[in-house]
């Protein structure tokens, strides 16, 4: 922290399946000097995808959403492309949709400003007329978008809202009492202040963001401690079978066979620790981790009120230092 001048930190980890330990460092909101809790709320950003992940498969075990069914099941006001696209494939990165335009506050979707009270159907009218950047299964292409279909099919398939099926089917089940949607109208308990570095290394507020229009892929707050009830309870089958769990932990194959290195909703690889998965996020004023290694039942939690922090990093420290494999 010192080092790169980041503000504030919280932590958790999970040790045999279980929550064991979590802790806030630095300052939530610099201006009034607030302390970091374990019940600080970060933007979660990327790590938004593992929940929907979550909540598209518990909907499949359940027998409600077909994985492999074209997405036009479930969100008849896509238009159709010149092949299919299934949900199974979105949730890979397969699915031909594109990601930022540009990578940058250019970006009229990196830095949308506006509050939109139908946010799956504006999130939708960014990108239903473009096409594809590949056809669906050939290659892996990471997008947010694609996650706002994903979000849609879940809605279809559930019956109701995006946020209330999450709520019901993924957060009360597994002791997430904190997190929700980041509404930035909204009045929140506990959600940090988000900085940035500028580039003389000043800490400076970070842009702003609505985040309304991509709420499955990069729209929900949480806290350390509720990302570790969320891994405890993966790990103890809480939220799903262990065999859907096992799928959706599996790395998917382009149609040429090769290796995406990326399960359903979650990244899948052997370079931090022996079969871990997880997931990083980005965005304005935050960065964020999840590592997972299934196999010892253990996971570590790191989230950072500023962007470009490398929270990778501080994952393989932070395993070393408790003592965890790390290769």
């Amino acid at each position: 922290m010192a080092t790169n001048h980041v503000p504030g930190i919280a932590v958790a980890v999970v040790l045999h399946g279980d929550p064991a330990w979590s802790k806030g460092y630095g300052l939530a909101d610099l201006e009034n000097a607030v302390p970091v809790s374990p019940h600080t709320l970060f933007r979660l950003a990327s790590v938004s995808k593992p929940i929907t992940a979550t909540a598209a498969m518990q909907l499949w075990e359940r027998g409600k959403l077909d994985l492999d069914a074209p997405i036009q099941r479930y969100c008849p006001s896509f238009p159709e492309k010149p092949w299919p696209i299934s949900t199974r494939e979105l949730l890979g990165h397969l699915g031909g949709i594109r990601h930022y335009k540009v990578d940058s506050q250019d970006d009229p979707e990196i830095g949308n400003t506006k509050h939109f009270a139908d946010g799956m159907a504006a999130g939708l009218a960014f990108f239903a007329s473009d096409t594809l950047v590949a056809k669906p299964g050939t290659a892996f292409h990471y997008s947010t978008q694609g996650y706002t279909l994903v979000g849609c099919a879940i809605a279809h398939a559930g019956g109701e809202s995006y946020p209330d099926l999450v709520r019901e089917n993924v957060f009360l089940p597994a002791g997430m009492t904190e997190t929700l949607v980041d509404d930035r109208f909204a009045i929140i308990r506990h959600r940090t202040r988000f900085y940035h570095k500028d580039s003389t290394g000043q800490v400076v507020n970070a842009d702003l963001l609505d985040a309304s229009y991509k709420v499955p892929g990069g729209g929900w707050l949480s806290s350390a401690t509720d990302l570790a009830r969320f891994a405890s309870a993966l790990f103890h089958d809480k939220l799903m079978r262990r065999s859907t769990r096992t799928l959706m932990w599996t790395a998917q194959r382009t149609t040429s066979d090769s290796s995406t290195g990326y399960g359903l909703g979650w990244g899948v690889a052997d370079s931090t620790c022996a079969h871990c998965v997880g997931h990083t996020g980005g965005q304005q004023g935050t960065s964020t981790i999840v590592l997972l290694d299934p196999d010892h039942e253990t996971g570590v939690v790191i989230l950072a009120n500023m962007d470009n922090v490398d929270v990778m990093a501080l994952a393989r420290d932070l395993r070393k230092a408790l003592g965890l494999s790390v290769p």
